[in-house]
């Protein structure tokens, strides 16, 4: 068998397990931008570039237009932690 069909087997398996209940659930909580950059504390204009983006993208995640979601949530969950190792990272 493929590589990939395997890989979808295990998926499958994954999700069975997971509706019956069996196994480790991965439980994402929300990330507020505006929480992370007040307490890193940064200007949205600082904010936007450490986040590998644009300033008017930032802002619609501040105000809600659009949803933070993905590797966006985990750089947010750094930078909540250690924003000066996420300076360094970058300027490295």
């Amino acid at each position: 068998m493929s590589t990939l069909g395997e890989d979808l087997i295990q998926s499958l398996q994954e999700a069975l397990a997971h509706a019956r209940g069996d196994g480790p659930a991965l439980l994402h909580v929300p990330v507020d931008p505006r929480e992370v950059r007040t307490k890193a504390r940064l200007t949205q204009a600082e904010m936007a570039p450490l986040m590998g983006m644009s300033l008017s993208g930032y802002r619609k995640w501040e105000q809600g237009q659009r949803r933070v979601s993905g590797p966006a949530a985990t750089l947010l969950r750094v930078i909540a932690a250690e924003p000066e190792a996420v300076r360094r990272a970058l300027a490295g």
